[in-house]
């Protein structure tokens, strides 16, 4: 019974983040300017991508994306009211970046929990909770023409494998799969959030230092 309940929460945190990253990819879209095709697509790559990732690397497959149609339900019903909604939307401060922190911080402890499942030891699990909760938003700043999120100093990539390193370590001693999910959860959200509401981010390098060198370089 217990295994159950763990089942549907996982799931449900699964099928969340999906819905909320496939928003984020809709809203990037429609600001944008893509047809209603285009946003179609870029919530369900948003919505999708990490999780086809990490099934397809732990051997989950087929991927769940693509093995019900409850997925592609679930990214086609965000990306229509991301279209209905967008002024309401559009209001939110920083509205991409919120619904991805969100979404990132989902897929991040439940891409950890399912590695587990299928036998990963801890530090692959961790590292599959950061594949899945980065890949969706890498694929949609492609998709847009911009730079991966991930690639920028501001906690993305680090949130999630914080978040996912706290469900291994909850593994590891015992601690219940759910409280473990929701302490990584709440972690991961947290950090994301900061980095966007307070601009907490890793220490950058100093542009001056190599552009001078790079003049330095091309002069000689």
């Amino acid at each position: 019974m217990e295994q159950k309940v763990i089942r549907v929460f996982l799931t449900g945190l699964d099928l969340g983040g999906t819905f909320v990253f496939a928003i984020s990819g809709a809203v990037a879209a429609v600001r944008h300017r893509l047809d209603v095709f285009g946003i179609a697509v870029l919530a369900f790559a948003a919505g999708n991508a990490g999780g086809i990732t990490r099934d397809l690397l732990i051997g989950a497959v087929p991927p769940a994306a693509v093995s019900t149609w409850v997925y592609v339900t679930i990214s086609m019903l965000a990306g229509l009211l991301a279209i209905f909604w967008y002024p309401l939307i559009k209001r939110l401060n920083h509205p991409v970046q919120t619904f991805d922190a969100i979404g990132l911080s989902f897929f991040a402890v439940v891409g950890a929990e399912k590695a587990l499942t299928y036998g990963l030891d801890p530090v692959m699990a961790a590292l599959m909770g950061m594949v899945t909760g980065i890949g969706g938003g890498m694929l949609r700043d492609i998709l847009v023409g911009e730079i991966p999120v991930v690639l920028r100093a501001d906690l993305y990539a680090v949130a999630a494998l914080a978040g996912a390193s706290v469900v291994v370590l909850g593994q590891t001693l015992g601690v219940s799969p759910v409280a473990s999910t929701l302490l990584g959860g709440i972690l991961c959200f947290t950090l994301r959030y900061g980095a966007i509401r307070f601009n907490w981010h890793l220490p950058k390098a100093r542009f001056g230092q190599f552009t001078d060198q790079t003049d330095d370089d091309t002069r000689n």
